[in-house]
Parts: C-alpha cells; sequence; structure tokens
C-alpha cells in the first residue's frame, strides 16, 4: 500500500464518480499524444489507457514510477521519472494533450512552466485547488483577479467545468477542487509586439496590489505615456483587463523602438 507524501503534494482521487466526469471531460480518443502529469496510483491513468494506444506519464515519486513500470510495458505507457516543472513536455511532439491532477504545492509555477510549450499543446485538463481555479478564470476589478489571471487569460480559453469536493481524496485535502479545461489561443490575445515585455509589465503592475498604477508602473510609464494609451493612472493593477497591459505592453515596446 502506498503512503501519500506530503512534500509531493499527494492527494489522491478515488470517488468513481468524479473519475468518469473528468475522463468524460477529458474525451480520450486512442491516437491521441496525451501526457498526465502525476498518474499516482492511477484514477484517472487507468482508464485512459484504456481508451488510448499510449499514454506517456511524468512522475517524480520512485516508488509510483516502478510500479507503473513493472504494470505496463514501455510500448503502451512510457514513464518520464522526474520532476515536472523542468520536463521537457515539447519533446514530446505536436497536438499534444495534457491532463493531471496537480499537486497544490506546485500547480502556479507548473502553469507557467506549461505556457513555454504551448505551441505544441492541443488541450490541457487539471484538477486544481478550487483557489487556484478561480483565479485563472478571474474577471477584472474581483479580488481574485491577478497576474495569474492574465498571464493565462492572455494565451488560453479557460472553462472551469466542475467543483470536487475534499472527501473525493485520500487523504482528503482541507480545500475544494476544481476540474479545468485549457484550450490554447491561435495566437495570444491581444497580440504584442513583446512578450517578454509583457511578463514584466503584468508582474510589475500586481508586484504591489494596492498601489496606484503611477506608483508601480512608475519605472516604465511617465504621466504623459498614461494619456498616451488613455489609461488612468490612478487605477490599480487589478482594475485592468488583459488587453489593458498589452496596449501598454505595445506602448512601452513602440517607444523603444522610436528612440
Amino acid at each position: 500500500m502506498h503512503i501519500a507524501r506530503k512534500r509531493f503534494g499527494q492527494n489522491f482521487l478515488t470517488d468513481p464518480y468524479f473519475i468518469n466526469a473528468c475522463i468524460s471531460a477529458i474525451h480520450p480518443v486512442a491516437d491521441d499524444l496525451m501526457v498526465e502529469i502525476g498518474p499516482g496510483l492511477g484514477a484517472l491513468t487507468n482508464p485512459l489507457l484504456a481508451a488510448l494506444k499510449h499514454l506517456h506519464v511524468v512522475e517524480i515519486d520512485r516508488d509510483i514510477v516502478a510500479r507503473w513500470n513493472a504494470k505496463f510495458p514501455p510500448e503502451r505507457l512510457t514513464v518520464h521519472a522526474g520532476d515536472a516543472l523542468i520536463f521537457d513536455f515539447g519533446s514530446l511532439g505536436n497536438g499534444l494533450r495534457v491532463v493531471g491532477n496537480l499537486p497544490y504545492n506546485i500547480s502556479t509555477p507548473l502553469l507557467f512552466h506549461l505556457v513555454t510549450c504551448i505551441q505544441q499543446v492541443k488541450d490541457m485538463h487539471f484538477m486544481l485547488q478550487k483557489e487556484v481555479v478561480e483565479r485563472m478564470v478571474a474577471d477584472p476589478a474581483t479580488s481574485e483577479y491577478g497576474r495569474l489571471s492574465v498571464m493565462l487569460q492572455h494565451r488560453f480559453t479557460m472553462e472551469m467545468l466542475f467543483i470536487v469536493p475534499g472527501d473525493a481524496f485520500q487523504p482528503p485535502p482541507k480545500v475544494e477542487s476544481a476540474f479545468i479545461r485549457m484550450t490554447p489561443l491561435p495566437a495570444p490575445s491581444p497580440p504584442v509586439q513583446d512578450e517578454a515585455l509583457f511578463q514584466n509589465v503584468v508582474a510589475t503592475a500586481f508586484s504591489q496590489r494596492r498601489k496606484m498604477l503611477r506608483n508601480t508602473l512608475a519605472d516604465l510609464l511617465s504621466p504623459k505615456d498614461f494619456d498616451a494609451i488613455g489609461i488612468n493612472p490612478t487605477l490599480r493593477a487589478e482594475t485592468l483587463s488583459v488587453v489593458d497591459f498589452a496596449t501598454i505592453t505595445n506602448h512601452i515596446s513602440n517607444r523603444k523602438t522610436a528612440s
């Protein structure tokens, strides 16, 4: 019997109803190129393998790695032993479908890591802490809206599909979870001229949520710049839309080019 390990954030989905709901939402097709992050004891892995010709999994727990390697041959299941935070998902190919019950303790950095291979991703389905999902899909001017909201909504269409109670897991977490579908946009929306600058603008604006833009973005925008782009400098970052952040980024980029 495997004992869940806190350091890996292991909470294993065990409720048959929610397992079936996840598989139905993912809708695996035999020839899909799919990778599961953290197969654990197989709540999703086994039904996925029943539908797929082949499945990739990424697992950091050596005991679980050994268990899956012993259970299935590599032509059915390829086990990538290691940390998903540094795994090169892009190396698996194009049209990649990514699924998983993500550990709460690494979910946000893992989502940002997956953005780096977005060009090769078809879709992603994840079980995450409900609070994280609410931040991902949040609208501007809400308490949940922040850097994670902007960065992901810039690149994905996202749907929170259903909520999962703690007692659907073993051991049961103290919080609710939610299952989300993330579908990459054909291109960043709206387009920005400098993605690295966009990331910097968003991170800087949200670095001190309670401060006005004229303070948080003082090193990037002058009063004349705010006038030029038509954004009130007394607003706070949480009131800006993804379009607003793109407008700010492109203005700074154009100003640099002109100078």
